[in-house]
């Protein structure tokens, strides 16, 4: 009976330790996936065959730490940017917020679309419409008192769709991917349409990327010295427009390395794309972020006023990059 017992309690001992030691192989595989919230797809497989590559001595296609550069534009490539780029969200409530200084405004195009919550007017006044409202509510004060401003702005300002502060609508594949990146040896910049010390004030906290690694439109800034401390004023004045085809003189200023990797979501994002895998040499690897999921986030692409994705996606095909269906390729959203 004593040996009848012993050998059921052996084999019960032995059942406990197969399973504990299952569940600890599932752990253990659960942790070293390092993009958990990306399907086993092929554009997951095309970034880990590819980092895989640049990063294993003695392969053909070994990249040094050193020249290991990957650039993500933001609005829709990191968050998200519909129904509008959020830094537009932000210029119209600067002007919501600054018209009692502002009469006149009531009766001039752009301003008077905004208070009046008119968007068809607002979309009428184009590009030069959005560049007079970004001049109005970004200049006219020096460079710390906008970072406050932005600071302040992005702490409290909410989503109209998910009703959630906008540094909580990042892509979590996308953090992932950052993290996988910088766990490999790669310095890891934003490349935004937006503007630069729009960006730089919070982009650390939610994306892990230093202020110096931001590169971005911006407007003119001069040097004073009022009642003897220094400052940097902003002027309302176009510097730079970090889009399209600025996006590679961007990078070429800011950076001075050919980035090895870029991950875009639009046309303006096509030149940069371009500049970094259209080369000889070293291993290159672009991607684009489709928006395919209307029901967890947005459904986009050729039509849209914001985050238009046309060209791009025919060149995609022609250069051979990887294109990511949000509602397939991505478990999660945020």
């Amino acid at each position: 009976m004593f040996a009848i017992r012993n050998s059921l309690k052996l084999v019960r001992d032995a059942a406990l330790a197969v399973a504990a030691g299952l569940i600890f192989a599932v752990s253990a595989l659960a942790q070293t996936d390092p993009l958990p919230s990306w399907n086993d797809t092929a554009p997951k497989a095309a970034i880990v065959s590819f980092v895989e590559k640049v990063t294993k001595e003695g392969s053909p296609d070994f990249v040094p730490e050193s020249e290991r550069i990957a650039v993500f534009d933001n609005d829709g490539t990191l968050w998200v940017e519909h129904p509008m780029y959020v830094q537009l969200a932000f210029a119209l409530d600067r002007v919501k917020a600054e018209a009692p200084s502002h009469p006149e405004w009531k009766d001039t195009q752009p301003f008077k679309a905004v208070l009046e919550s008119d968007m068809k007017a607002l979309a009428a006044a184009g590009e030069k419409g959005l560049v007079e409202l970004i001049m109005a509510t970004h200049a006219g004060m020096t460079s710390d008192e906008f970072q406050k401003i932005v600071s302040e702005w992005i702490a409290t300002a909410r989503d109209p769709k998910f009703k959630k502060p906008y540094t909580e609508l990042v892509y979590q594949p996308m953090l992932e991917l950052l993290a996988y990146l910088r766990a490999n040896g790669f310095k890891t910049f934003i490349v935004s349409g937006g503007g630069i010390e729009f960006v730089r004030p919070w982009a650390e906290k939610v994306y892990g990327i230093p202020p110096e690694q931001v590169v971005g439109s911006s407007i003119k800034t001069q040097f004073e010295m009022p009642d003897g401390t220094p400052t940097l004023f902003r002027l309302p004045q176009v510097d730079f427009i970090d889009d399209k085809a600025g996006k590679p003189v961007g990078i070429n200023a800011h950076i001075g390395r050919r980035p090895i990797a870029a991950f875009g979501n639009s046309d303006g994002d096509l030149e940069m794309l371009q500049w970094t895998t259209m080369t000889g040499g070293t291993a290159r690897f672009g991607m684009l972020i489709h928006h395919t999921d209307a029901e967890r986030e947005y459904a986009y692409d050729r039509a849209t006023e914001f985050g238009r994705l046309d060209k791009a996606l025919d060149a995609a095909a022609l250069n051979k990059w990887t294109v990511v269906d949000m509602k397939a390729d991505w478990k999660q959203i945020h």
